[in-house]
């Protein structure tokens, strides 16, 4: 699914974000992404999405080297991966049924195809009744799932969320991370970065850890961990 083989970023000043970084993430797999505040994990969502290319090493997504392909091939990898942020980013004059649609008109789905999808993915995240609400309408737990619908609506093999369930309550979390389990079920690969411990230990899915660029720690069905720092 994904495989970064001997990975290291550097930015300006030779700052290193991520220092020889080996990680396989399968087909299916849930990995909970965690460390410090600059700790490198936004550098490897930034890598796999192709807004950023490695200093050295090779970047393997659904069987192909996306390491150094041109500028051309990058909206057809980013095609296959779907991206949830925290801070939602709707499109505010658009309804929900348009901010979903959207993301199927950019790509040239059918007006046919994008009828009979939209509703479909919003009834996944139980939001068909606000279909023509605005975002300003909703609250947070439905502007996220808005965003989780609009990342899942052209079926992408993986998902990306950074940060989902940082703007938001206890229990509105928890209905967010229900949602994303059972995305997770459909068969759809999820990275998902965090510092939300309580979510990390309580759903004991795959774990890896980051510290100042350098992964240590990839633990199945592992916790938060204590010794990782929070700023």
């Amino acid at each position: 699914m994904i495989k970064f083989i001997n990975v290291t970023k550097k930015y300006k000043n030779n700052v290193v974000a991520l220092s020889n970084a080996r990680l396989s993430i399968n087909k299916g797999d849930f990995v909970f992404l965690v460390g410090a505040s600059g700790a490198g994990k936004s550098t490897i969502m930034k890598l796999i999405l192709k807004e950023e290319d490695p200093t050295s090493g090779k970047i393997i997504l659904d069987g192909k080297d996306i390491t150094n392909v041109s500028k051309r091939s990058i909206p057809i990898i980013r095609r296959s991966v779907g991206v949830v942020f925290q801070d939602f980013r709707l499109l505010q004059n658009k309804t929900v049924y348009e901010n979903v649609a959207f993301a199927m008109e950019i790509i040239g789905e059918s007006p046919k195809e994008i009828r009979r999808r939209v509703p479909m993915v919003l009834s996944m995240v139980n939001l068909s009744q606000k279909a023509d609400s605005f975002p300003d309408e909703l609250s947070g737990g439905e502007g996220q799932r808005v965003s989780i619908a609009r990342a899942i609506v052209n079926n992408p093999s993986m998902l990306i969320a950074d940060e989902p369930t940082g703007n938001l309550d206890p229990e509105t979390a928890s209905e967010i991370m229900g949602i994303l389990s059972d995305i997770n079920a459909r068969g759809t690969t999820i990275l998902m970065a965090t510092h939300a411990r309580d979510i990390v230990d309580s759903m004991q899915k795959r774990v890896i850890q980051i510290d100042k660029g350098v992964i240590v720690r990839d633990e199945e069905k592992g916790g938060y961990g204590d010794e990782v720092s929070y700023y």
